[in-house]
């Protein structure tokens, strides 16, 4: 962790909430037996205000919801938290169809007794984990209701049935949540109030950079520079409905450095990772002219990277 907390040192986050953060890590030594889910730091969200408010709602004993638009840098922060916590991750991803079997557990039969399967968000609070509540407001209210007593200061969870589960002191929920999704609801006061809630800021151009430039050390710069405008256009468009934010997609947008590094030419590479994240023609013709614009079709790897 002394990587990740030197390059928010560079980024200028506070060092007390840095030393509160390794304070906790000595306090709360991770199970080793699940070493293998704290995650490593492949990619570092860029945002001084949005870490430090991150760190002191984590390190007050709060859980955290993430809201924003799509690539916004969510998922990416949870991965950084946990990383900078020292602590294993259980992820759950939200549908219509979320239960309550799906965040704790359920009965299997294993070929010679029924057991309990235990789920994500028992693991996280058994194992002082941090649960990642993916697109939580994707799921029913009422599913969700289970939670309530392991968000709030009573921090347990009371299946009738089963033994009450006790979260563990160091055990956090981190949540996320996009707007405007098809199938999405707003949370309920009743959850809600159990978070503090981030929204999250749209990416600068110059922390896009920078992020491709930390992925990607050999990327050429004038390169660079074209992906980060690229990414800025889509994202204005989509902003006044001009296409959808479907190619919006920073994800997007590393997968086609990732494909060009492999072989594929520049067109190739963003027809599959950004262009054909849409499937309307029009619009897909909308997103290849705003790309023909900025990156020539044919750019191989020898003139993307430079070592």
């Amino acid at each position: 962790m002394a990587e990740l907390t030197e390059l928010l040192e560079k980024e200028g986050v506070d060092k007390e909430l840095l030393a509160g953060a390794a304070e906790f890590r000595k306090a709360y030594l991770a199970d080793p037996d699940f070493a293998d889910r704290i995650p490593e730091v492949s990619a570092l969200y860029y945002g001084k205000t949005v870490w430090e408010e991150a760190v002191a709602v984590l390190l007050s004993g709060r859980n955290l919801l993430l809201a924003g638009p799509k690539a916004t840098g969510k998922n990416l922060l949870c991965e950084n938290l946990a990383a900078l916590f020292g602590r294993p991750v259980w992820n759950v991803s939200f549908h219509i169809g979320t239960d309550a079997a799906g965040l704790i557990g359920t009965d299997t039969f294993d070929g010679e007794k029924v057991s309990f399967r235990k789920g994500p968000v028992y693991m996280s609070a058994e194992k002082g984990g941090f649960c990642i509540l993916d697109e939580i407001n994707m799921a029913r209210n009422e599913s969700l209701a289970v939670l309530h007593a392991a968000l709030d200061h009573r921090r347990i969870i009371d299946v009738p049935g089963y033994d009450l589960i006790r979260v563990d002191r160091a055990a956090r929920f981190i949540a996320t949540m996009n707007y405007g999704y098809a199938g999405t609801r707003d949370l309920n006061e009743a959850l809600s109030s159990r978070f503090a809630i981030i929204t999250m800021p749209q990416i600068t151009e110059e922390n896009m950079l920078r992020l491709l430039q930390r992925n990607f050390p050999d990327i050429s710069e004038r390169i660079a520079g074209q992906f980060v405008k690229l990414f800025g256009e889509l994202a204005r468009k989509a902003e006044k409905s001009e296409i959808s934010d479907r190619a919006v997609d920073m994800r997007g947008m590393l997968d086609a450095l990732d494909l060009i590094r492999q072989g594929l030419s520049s067109g190739q590479a963003l027809e599959l990772t950004i262009v054909s994240k849409t499937f309307d023609r029009y619009e897909q013709t909308l997103i290849r002219d705003c790309i023909g614009s900025r990156i020539p079709a044919d750019l191989d790897r020898s003139l993307v990277f430079t070592g």
